[in-house]
């Protein structure tokens, strides 16, 4: 198996104070999230895990298979938008840091991640499995990653350290502030010093594996 260490594969404990508050319905009716102003609603979450489900249902066509997936990913919904969120986090750090990633950059990592895996079928059942993401989101998901590793180039963070690290944490922690998020307490609490809920399930902040293609006998 070929392991592949991203440039945030972080621990979780790190710096900065909490910065999101639950919010209610009352307050902002119909959204799971306000981040920035701008609302993610329960509409569009529900759409993403349903996509996820769509996918995972393709791949497994054994009913107890599936049965055994949906309760292995039972927080798929509160994970989704924790991932939602936090890409919204880093969109704003990088911004603030003048990064930008262009398309270029995410067909360069598909193509090497692709090799890695196997082909394009073999990715794509890895990211299904492993991170909760559909098919048709990979690249929205690799877009996320090469925008996480550029940041911390910017910031003159080394992923290896502690000082690194806590130099990233600290940027993504200055634009949760500045992004004023709040959070529908039906999906959960946030941990601004864990960077995600405890159990959530996000690509870009784990080390990602990728098992290589099957050896000929």
């Amino acid at each position: 198996m070929h392991r592949r260490r991203t440039a945030i594969a972080v621990s979780a404990a790190l710096v900065a104070a909490p910065v999101l508050t639950a919010c209610g319905e009352t307050e902002h009716p119909g959204a799971a999230a306000v981040v920035g102003g701008e609302r993610i609603t329960v509409a569009q979450l529900e759409g993403r895990v349903k996509e996820v489900r769509a996918a995972q249902r393709a791949a497994t066509p054994d009913d107890t298979q599936y049965q055994q997936t949906i309760a292995r990913t039972s927080g798929l919904a509160r994970d989704t938008l924790h991932s939602l969120v936090l890409d919204r986090v880093l969109d704003r750090a990088a911004r603030d840091a003048g990064v930008s990633v262009s398309r270029r950059d995410v067909e360069q990592m598909r193509t090497n991640l692709e090799q890695q895996a196997g082909g394009a079928r073999a990715l794509q059942s890895i990211w299904l499995e492993q991170y909760g993401v559909a098919p048709r989101r990979i690249d929205d998901n690799l877009r996320t990653e090469v925008q996480a590793q550029k940041l911390s180039a910017a910031l003159g963070a080394d992923m290896s350290t502690t000082d690194g690290k806590a130099t990233f944490w600290k940027a993504m922690a200055q634009a949760s502030k500045e992004l004023n998020i709040d959070l529908n307490p039906r999906y959960g609490t946030w941990d601004v010093q864990k960077s995600s809920r405890v159990d959530a399930k996000t690509p870009w902040v784990k080390e990602a594996t990728v098992a290589a293609a099957p050896q000929p006998a």
